[in-house]
């Protein structure tokens, strides 16, 4: 099993056609947690995506005990600004499963206090900013997780 990126009730469409394309690139599996705040079927979803869509596998879930019950992750780690753990301290399997929450909002608090608290993650930033882009913050998240494994199944 692939890393698998999960985003949580994604927001903007664009956010997830660049995830779509990143996880393409990577190998990563790619969940989506309803709902979502566009169609699937949205043009700027397609557009950002580029011609990624059928490299990529997705799986659209209408909730995440959905997704847990057919995927069964062995671990997960969610991403959030209200963590204090790096996300560099963290030593990542190819079987882990990265939660990221909407853009707006982010992951809800309940959510995240069902998690240990290693296994909340934040990514650095200056303290006067409030969040990064969600496809960045993947992106982040998914090449230091890739790096850590050696870059397997790459080219």
């Amino acid at each position: 099993m692939p890393f698998s990126i999960v985003l949580y009730e994604p927001e903007i469409p664009p956010n997830t056609g660049n995830i779509i394309r990143l996880c393409a690139n990577t190998g990563a599996s790619l969940h989506l947690i309803r709902p979502f705040g566009f169609e699937w079927e949205d043009r700027r979803l397609k557009r950002a995506g580029l011609d990624y869509h059928d490299l990529a596998h997705v799986t659209l879930h209408d909730s995440y005990d959905e997704y847990v019950a057919q995927v069964q992750p062995p671990r997960s780690f969610a991403f959030t600004t209200k963590a204090t753990n790096n996300y560099t301290t963290a030593n990542f399997s190819v079987t882990d499963a990265f939660v990221f929450g909407p853009e707006t909002r982010g992951l809800p608090a309940d959510f995240l206090a069902a998690l240990p608290k290693e296994n909340r993650l934040r990514i650095p930033m200056h303290p006067e900013s409030r969040s990064l882009n969600l496809a960045n913050s993947v992106a982040v998240a998914l090449y230091e997780a890739w790096r850590q494994v050696g870059f397997v199944d790459s080219r």
